[in-house]
């Protein structure tokens, strides 16, 4: 029976193609030094470790001519060839890449098990295209027999499904193929041996070429085909490209339990087809070990009779002439004097040993591994959001909310690092309150009500409004806090620093307003002062200013204390309340009590924003607001 089973699928294997392979190739080389392909998916990593393995190859080109991403778009991606970025193109259709990329004659296809026989058919419309790697695994049986029987009527070569890929060794690398870019120098595959390997299983491949690697002069090209039950190539498809291939002196092969593929082999070496000394392994002879049918890794590793069980293909092999090991354990051995028996009849000449360039460590890694130090461009300290709860200083969100700090209390954190006590946090908010809007007339909310009418945006309305805080238009609260601590610290009198600031022609900013006096108070002066004059501990500048006052009223009643003026003066006290005098000056001096101003006018500003917006939507009145005045 096992016989007849043998004829058969011996009798319907598939023969390597015989034409004239494109792009200047003979028509057993899949690739070289020169080659290109499409990553069919974007898969950033797969791509990079290419791009090393060409570097490390010390390629002219990279391997890599473009991403096809179906569900992106036309653009760039960045990527490094050594130490230098570069730019591939990334495409979202096949087509489009080929159109543009004539000389690209493999696709490497990442796409699920689901999508991967389409991208199969895409790229067998596309006539450049002459190797196709399959990635996925899982791909059905029917639908896999179904590419084959096409990839053979249109003369393509399939490599996979459940492939990891394959490499020549200094010429052209698939995807993740041979591990670490430390792995592939250790195992020789930056430049070219004399061996040519094929395996099905991907992960047996990475052990096979370290072991060439120690017992040889190295890898010429190593193919792993998959796992799955129906290959797109097989075994004897790659043997026989390297049996027809000059460079490649030896053959080295895994098979494994299941199928009768091994058994071409085994024909091929009795027909004199193989005439290369091939050293091979079938794997799975562990198999007779167990009472009942064992099911290995892979799709196709299950034998479903003795002549598909792993002791019966190496027995096949070594009659035929194969240089089978008496186990995987002696498979070194059996290589390594294959080798030498080549090199001492003259058939092989061991390839130089160039040194291979340096790969630079991606910088990421090189600080995760605290290989390099670096100072940063800029360093935050008042908020963190690297642990498992942000902070805000040194209190984490939860506490910001289970302490009820409010937004006084968030913004002392953020602007001053500390949380100030109750009535500070409690001022900060009374004054946000109180800057929010001061009606349309003014310069900001004038240019934002413009800008919004212009038919801009929320963020370029409020900025156009932003833009015009300066020196007469809320710069006062910062001018007012530096102009009256200057005179108190100085030591002037109220009536000296009067007389000095007419002296010099200057005004005093937070002094006088265009509607308010001495008879007509600004009720938010007086909330202001009130709640200082309760809460504060001290108040020296505010003392110090309503005495100002007294003597610019008694010339004039309208040059009152105005509200900027006393949001800058009481803030200044309460700084100095709360921080020693040169850090609460530092504060006042870099600017930082205009953002009162900014950040509560924006406020106002956006209400103005979404204000003409309904009314240019014809909601004079919106609907909620009889409901409202009903209830009032």
């Amino acid at each position: 029976m096992a016989a007849k089973k043998t004829t058969k699928k011996t009798a319907t294997a598939k023969k390597p193609t015989a034409k004239k392979a494109a792009g200047g190739k003979k028509d057993y080389e899949l690739f070289d030094d020169k080659t290109q392909a499409f990553i069919y998916n974007m898969q950033v990593n797969a791509t990079q470790r290419m791009l090393d393995f060409d570097y490390v190859s010390e390629r002219e080109t990279p391997s890599v001519a473009a991403i096809v991403n179906p569900t992106g778009r036309d653009g760039l991606q960045k990527f490094f060839f050594g130490p230098k970025e570069i730019l591939l193109p990334t495409y979202k259709s096949l087509a489009t890449a080929s159109k543009k990329h004539k000389n690209v004659d493999v696709m490497i296809s990442f796409a699920s098990f689901r999508s991967a026989p389409q991208s199969v058919e895409e790229a067998f419309a596309i006539k450049q295209l002459r190797t196709i790697v399959i990635i996925a695994e899982g791909i059905p049986e029917r639908r896999m027999k179904e590419l084959n029987a096409k990839a053979k009527k249109l003369d393509r070569v399939l490599i996979g499904p459940a492939t990891v890929g394959g490499i020549q060794a200094g010429a052209f690398k698939i995807g993740n193929t041979a591990g670490t870019i430390d792995n592939i120098i250790e195992s020789k595959l930056h430049r070219a041996g004399s061996v040519g390997f094929v395996s099905k299983s991907g992960g047996l491949s990475n052990e096979a070429y370290n072991i060439i690697a120690r017992n040889t002069d190295g890898l010429y090209e190593g193919i792993a085909i998959g796992g799955d039950k129906y290959p797109g190539s097989t075994l004897m498809d790659h043997l026989m490209r390297y049996e027809k291939n000059p460079k490649v002196k030896m053959l080295v092969c895994l098979g494994e339990v299941g199928g009768l593929d091994e058994y071409n082999i085994v024909e091929a070496l009795e027909k004199k087809k193989i005439k290369k000394p091939l050293v091979m392994w079938v794997t799975g002879t562990c198999a007779k070990a167990f009472k009942t049918d064992v099911q290995f890794g892979h799709a196709g590793a299950k034998a479903d009779a003795e002549a598909e069980t792993a002791d019966a293909k190496n027995k096949a092999l070594k009659k035929a002439g194969a240089i089978v090991p008496n186990s995987f354990d002696n498979y070194a051995e059996k290589i390594a004097s294959t080798y030498k028996k080549l090199v001492k009849q003259g058939v092989i000449k061991p390839a130089p040993e160039p040194e291979a360039p340096v790969i630079p460590i991606d910088y990421a890694k090189a600080m995760k591994e605290g290989a390099i130090r670096k100072p940063a461009s800029f360093i935050a300290t008042i908020s963190d959001e690297r642990g498992e709860e942000l902070f805000y200083g040194n209190m984490p969100i939860s506490q910001v909310f289970k302490r009820d700090i409010g937004l006084g209390g968030v913004l002392s954190i953020l602007w001053f690092k500390k949380l100030m006590p109750r009535y500070s946090c409690k001022f900060i908010e009374i004054v946000l309150m109180v800057v929010a809007d001061h009606g349309p007339a003014v310069s900001g909310a004038h240019n934002t009500i413009v800008a919004t009418r212009a038919g801009k945006d929320l963020i370029s309305s409020l900025v156009s409004g932003l833009l015009c805080i300066g020196p007469r238009f809320g710069g006062a609260i910062d001018g007012a806090a530096q102009m009256f601590s200057s005179a108190y610290d100085r030591g002037l009198t109220p009536q000296e620093f009067v007389n000095e600031m007419k002296a010099k022609g200057v005004n005093i900013q937070g002094i006088g307003h265009r509607i308010k006096s001495i008879h007509n108070p600004d009720m938010r002066v007086t909330v202001i002062k009130n709640y200082v004059k309760k809460n504060f501990k001290k108040m020296p500048l505010l003392d110090y200013a309503l005495e100002v006052e007294k003597i610019t009223t008694s010339k004039r009643d309208n040059l009152i204390l105005n509200v900027d003026g006393c949001i800058g003066i009481c803030f200044a006290d309460m700084l100095r309340n709360e921080f020693p005098k040169e850090v609460a000056d530092e504060y006042i001096n870099m600017g930082a009590l205009n953002g009162l101003f900014v950040l509560g006018r924006s406020i106002g500003f956006m209400g103005h924003h979404l204000d003409q917006k309904r009314m240019k939507q014809g909601m004079y009145r919106h609907p909620w607001d009889d409901i409202l005045y009903m209830k009032e």
